[in-house]
């Protein structure tokens, strides 16, 4: 065999079939997996298609006949009218509404933030006595339900004067929210490089000028993370709603399309085209913030 020959390269041998397959597939979710997904989730799209049909059904066929009727009547489909929509507009006030509600869920949703990420930033690179302690104490308070505290609440406000205002909505919401997004931030920046802080503290950087400029721009996963979940909650909320503001001037969408059934349950075919215009902004909100879900989730689950 001459040099040539000796160097020349030789063919790669074929890995077998099987194995191809299987590196191919590798990662691949099961049949039990994809058929529990689309299970999950036409039991979540039932529902909201159900409210979508019947904000477009007439009074008759809402208090007779069930929605799912469209797909065995294909002709009371001539009768769908947007008249709910116009209905629910002229008696819930609904653009004033929504504007209370947007003056309601973003200084709650902003603020908690920015106060839990100065926590979190003590928590995970700072040393104090007493820090881990503290900490378990203020994640504890996660397990506490809310409603437990609303009477002591509203006699405080009562003591202030600022019952049925803004200010009690976003007292209520940031208190009820705090635990949450201290945990979440904590624990993501638990896992970001210390590396960096160390180089940047030799460079004679203080802690305001390593967290506003070095870890506030790593956490943004996780602050969008916990903006969607407190957003959500805020805009999605009834109960602080009804206890601190109540009807009136600043009542916010949810108070708003709560009003329109009446004490006999009279109106319901009405709270659905509300509650479809109500789920417009949180689905926009949550859409726009959806890649930084996942990751400011799944951050902090293995360390930190």
């Amino acid at each position: 065999m001459s040099v040539t020959e000796r160097l020349a390269p030789r063919p790669a041998a074929h890995a077998p079939a099987a194995p191809r397959r299987a590196l191919r597939r590798q990662g691949e979710a099961s049949p039990v997996a994809k058929a529990t997904v689309v299970f999950v989730c036409t039991l979540w799209i039932i529902p909201t298609l159900g409210l979508l049909i019947t904000s477009f059904r007439t009074k008759d066929d809402a208090n007779t006949l069930g929605w799912w009727t469209v797909f065995t009547d294909p002709a009371s489909l001539a009768r769908f009218t947007t008249s709910a929509y116009g209905e629910v507009t002229a008696q819930a006030n609904l653009d004033q509404a929504f504007v209370n509600s947007f003056a309601i869920a973003l200084p709650a949703t902003f603020i908690p933030l920015l106060i839990a990420a100065f926590a979190a930033y003590a928590f995970a690179f700072m040393r104090f006595p007493g820090r881990n302690v503290l900490f378990i104490v203020i994640v504890s308070l996660l397990v506490v339900p809310n409603y437990v505290a609303l009477v002591p609440i509203l006699q405080l406000y009562g003591d202030f004067g600022i019952n049925g205002t803004f200010p009690a909505a976003w007292l209520a919401h940031i208190g009820f929210g705090m635990s949450l997004a201290i945990y979440i931030l904590r624990n993501y920046m638990a896992t970001l490089p210390k590396a960096v802080l160390e180089s940047a503290r030799i460079d004679g950087a203080t802690h305001f000028t390593m967290f506003w400029r070095l870890i506030m721009p790593m956490s943004v996963p996780a602050l969008a993370s916990f903006a969607i979940f407190q957003f959500l909650w805020v805009w999605n909320d009834l109960l602080v709603a009804l206890v601190f503001i109540g009807p009136g001037e600043n009542q916010p969408i949810t108070v708003a399309v709560q009003g329109l059934m009446g004490q006999q349950g009279q109106g319901w075919q009405l709270v659905t085209a509300g509650g479809f215009i109500s789920m417009v902004v949180p689905i926009l909100f949550f859409l726009s913030l959806q890649r930084f879900f996942v990751r400011g989730l799944t951050a902090g689950s293995v360390k930190g």
